[in-house]
């Protein structure tokens, strides 16, 4: 019996580009840092998602629009699937 159910988003994401220095900072470090919060505040990055060469260009950084602290990665392939810019977006 599959206990995963299929839910659609009700709610706009808050998203940026992983960049450069979030790769270098990953490849010294082995985490990326969320600037704006004390040392341990980091983003989170599946194993599923390292094991396939993430971070990379093209992946996104998601924030929880209510608690910025809570940041993870979404590997490119699955941005794309998934989602697309909002009428809201700069």
């Amino acid at each position: 019996m599959n206990e995963f159910k299929e839910f659609k988003r009700t709610q706009i994401s808050e998203m940026r580009k992983v960049s450069d220095k979030d790769i270098n900072i990953f490849k010294n470090h082995g985490f990326i840092h969320i600037s704006e919060y004390p040392f341990g505040n980091n983003i989170s990055i599946s194993d599923a998602d390292k094991n396939n060469g993430s971070p990379k260009i093209g992946d996104m950084i998601a924030r929880n629009p209510k608690d910025y602290s809570d940041q993870w990665l979404i590997a490119e392939q699955y941005f794309k699937d998934n989602f697309e810019r909002s009428n809201q977006a700069e």
